[in-house]
């Protein structure tokens, strides 16, 4: 199928893109043998520059009324009609069928059919005027109007699916908001638990202070210089939870763009993150997306909170069937984040739930890495 990738657009159906090629086909195959044979010439050469015409026409030919251009459509059908004038007789009628398809995709089923309606009294009157019989004329608006029914039954079942994807397009874009605003507000939980953590330990500890001022002065100063470094400490963990949660605005982003700015938020932050894409990239579902991207953002995040790594790198591979993200640091390794510490296990019921899998652990060299392998599902 990819060798016919020319031969339409992201709008055309490719079942108008293949009659329309073997009709012309077939009509430039007629008209070369009523050349040979010694037919008018003529007929011929007004035969010939309406196929030409017809054939200039049909790239420029828009499906949808967002690509503009909708004054080749009327153009189009009149081209097609003028060659049952020029030489081509009844062979022409697909390609008639298929400009008033057009019409139905540019301006609606109604249109399509007053104009169908208006085609067919054409195959009607037209024989008996360049000299056939009325038995012909019959004959051709009986086929016309056949043929129409189901081109415009098969008009309006490709519009309908084209409408059904649309919304069904906004319903995974819905989805995908809802994703993220759920992570934000389990991060921001755990944001909660973490700073409150710190919070409730200085609280106790300056109270602690204030009873000692008087009777113990070195241990009240011990627990105000204590409430200090656990402030400091609560500045730096609510900075890196706002860096964790600010990403999370892509401004459109998406696959590795994404993934890329989510390293490069963490520049300045102490450690120095690279990022790399291996393979064909493809275009994922939001659901995958956002698992590679919260794998992504709780592998930097552990490293810069818990492991003391100075370095981390990311690698998101594409194969044939999945798509596999390792983030990789030099720290200090830590078996309990293997465990389901810090987020893990969620992301790791995520990763199953999409048919893949998520695991963690020390590297035998020093530090510590996590790697996700999930199916390749691709956007349609």
């Amino acid at each position: 199928m990819a060798r016919f990738d020319w031969l339409r657009d992201a709008d055309r159906p490719f079942l108008f893109n293949l009659v329309f090629w073997t009709v012309t086909a077939l009509l430039a195959t007629g008209l070369a043998q009523a050349a040979v044979i010694g037919a008018a010439p003529l007929q011929c050469a007004l035969f010939g520059a309406n196929l030409v015409l017809v054939t200039a026409l049909w790239p420029a030919l828009p499906w949808s009324r967002t690509r503009g251009r909708l004054w080749v459509g009327p153009l189009f059908l009149v081209a097609t009609l003028m060659m049952g004038v020029t030489g081509a007789a009844v062979y022409h009628m697909p390609l008639i069928l298929v400009a008033v398809a057009n019409l139905a995709f540019l301006h609606g089923i109604r249109v399509a059919t007053a104009t169908l309606s208006c085609v067919t009294v054409i195959c009607a009157v037209m024989p008996p005027l360049l000299g056939s019989t009325i038995a012909d004329g019959i004959v051709q608006a009986t086929a016309m109007a056949v043929f129409s029914a189901f081109v415009l039954g098969m008009a309006a079942s490709t519009l309908e699916a084209r409408r059904r994807r649309e919304e069904a397009q906004g319903l995974l874009e819905r989805i995908r908001e809802l994703a993220v605003a759920e992570e934000r507000a389990r991060m921001a939980a755990e944001m909660h638990d973490s700073v409150g953590h710190h919070l409730t330990v200085i609280k106790m500890g300056l109270e602690n202070a204030e009873r000692f001022r008087r009777r113990r002065p070195d241990a009240a100063w011990s627990e105000v210089r204590q409430a200090k470094e656990l402030t400091v400490e609560a500045l730096a963990d609510a900075r890196r939870w706002v860096r964790a949660l600010r990403p999370l605005a892509l401004d459109g982003r998406v696959g590795s763009a994404a993934l890329e700015r989510l390293a490069a938020s963490f520049d300045g932050t102490g450690i120095t993150v690279s990022f790399e894409v291996r393979g064909e990239e493809r275009h994922l579902k939001a659901d995958t997306e956002l698992v590679l991207y919260r794998v992504l953002q709780e592998g930097l995040t552990n490293a810069l909170r818990h492991a003391k790594a100075e370095h981390v790198h990311g690698t998101l591979t594409f194969g044939d069937d999945q798509v596999a993200l390792v983030v990789r640091d030099d720290g200090t390794g830590r078996d309990d984040r293997a465990r389901g510490g810090f987020g893990l296990t969620s992301l790791a019921d995520r990763a199953r739930a999409l048919g893949g899998t998520l695991a963690g652990g020390n590297r035998p060299g020093g530090g510590f890495e996590l790697r996700a392998e999930l199916p390749l599902g691709v956007r349609a």
